[in-house]
């Protein structure tokens, strides 16, 4: 089995080895720094343009290397669009194809569009009737203006005294939460006060800041062949082999560890492909198991390549809850409601 999660200990850990890998790469992370400070500035400055859309933007960002639960807010966040009268497409850059097939599981009736411009994503939007786009994973993407800017922060594995890639998971320096309309700090595994204290945190150093907070709680598990379903707590007392190719794999595993009695890591690198071998493998190992379970983001790539005569694949369906912030979330949505093209003067 893979060992993917090297990344999380040189990133994360507090080990010495982890802490001299880390010290070795500073100098590059110095770099990556400089550069992204310049590029920031020619775009504060006008010097890089930023193209406008004939439709409202709403940008769903973060400042790592995933793992913050970008995907269900985002779709969250559309859904929401879609409830209150607005026709949204969710424009992705399209690396892999593993999310647009989650956004169709968990955003059922909003429109998919996958373009590695996203200004032509979005004029492919309005070319299908969309009066609003939900940019996933784009605050980085400054090519193309936005209404709204929302940024993720994950409590689970804060970041704040992290460092920019490659010695760390940051795309931008802390700094850059200043240009975000709002900062929603998400929870799986970590605690309320652990968020709380994020949230302060933010708030403490943007003052200015619009922060919420969502959780992100395991809340199903779906078998992958038929759709059947059983509450999580199904695992409770069982011996779980857990897949994962996902950007915060460590909370995934803490979710399933608050039920099942044992749970082996099986841990991919984000966005992997699974071939039929490694499909293969893994059903050969989890035949030591209760269940096998992965991440419906794994479940669209690894279940089509599942042995047929293997044991039943999983996945956890995850429910989503506004904890902290929603009347911001809300005005925020009915603010680009007012922008939609109809409804401009």
């Amino acid at each position: 089995m893979p060992d993917a999660l090297w990344i999380e200990r040189l990133w994360y850990g507090d080990g010495g080895r982890a802490a001299l890998a880390r010290a070795l790469l500073t100098p590059i992370s110095w770099g990556f720094r400089a550069a992204v400070r310049a590029r920031n500035a020619l775009y504060d400055t006008g010097v890089l343009h930023s193209s406008g859309a004939a439709i409202p933007v709403l940008s769903v960002g973060n400042l790592t290397v995933g793992g913050t639960g970008k995907t269900p807010v985002a779709a969250y966040l559309a859904g929401r669009l879609r409830q209150m009268g607005a026709r949204p497409a969710l424009v992705m850059r399209g690396v892999g194809d593993d999310e647009s097939k989650v956004f169709a599981f968990i955003a059922p009736g909003v429109p998919v569009i996958a373009d590695p411009q996203r200004t032509r994503g979005v004029a492919a939007a309005v070319r299908a009737g969309c009066d609003v786009a939900v940019l996933d994973d784009a605050f980085q993407h400054r090519a193309i203006r936005r209404d709204v800017d929302v940024v993720l922060v994950s409590a689970d594995r804060s970041a704040d005294r992290a460092q920019v890639l490659p010695a760390g998971p940051l795309r931008e320096p802390w700094t850059a939460l200043s240009r975000a309309h709002t900062v929603i700090v998400t929870r799986k595994a970590a605690s309320t006060e652990q968020a709380a204290s994020l949230r302060d945190q933010i708030q403490l150093r943007f003052p200015g800041a619009k922060v919420a907070q969502v959780l992100l709680t395991a809340a199903e598990l779906v078998r992958w062949s038929t759709e059947e379903r059983h509450p999580i707590d199904v695992l409770r007392g069982r011996r779980v082999l857990a897949v994962a190719g996902i950007g915060d794999p460590a909370a995934f595993l803490k979710q399933l560890g608050a039920y099942a009695s044992q749970v082996e890591a099986c841990v991919f690198r984000d966005h992997h492909a699974y071939s039929e071998r490694e499909a293969g493998e893994i059903a050969t190992s989890a035949n030591a198991f209760d269940l096998v379970v992965c991440t419906l983001k794994d479940a669209v790539k690894l279940g089509p390549v599942w042995p047929r005569q293997g044991p039943a694949l999983w996945y956890v369906s995850q429910h989503l809850e506004v904890e902290k912030g929603e009347d911001e979330i809300e005005r925020m949505l009915a603010r680009l409601l007012d922008l939609r093209p109809a409804n401009r003067s």
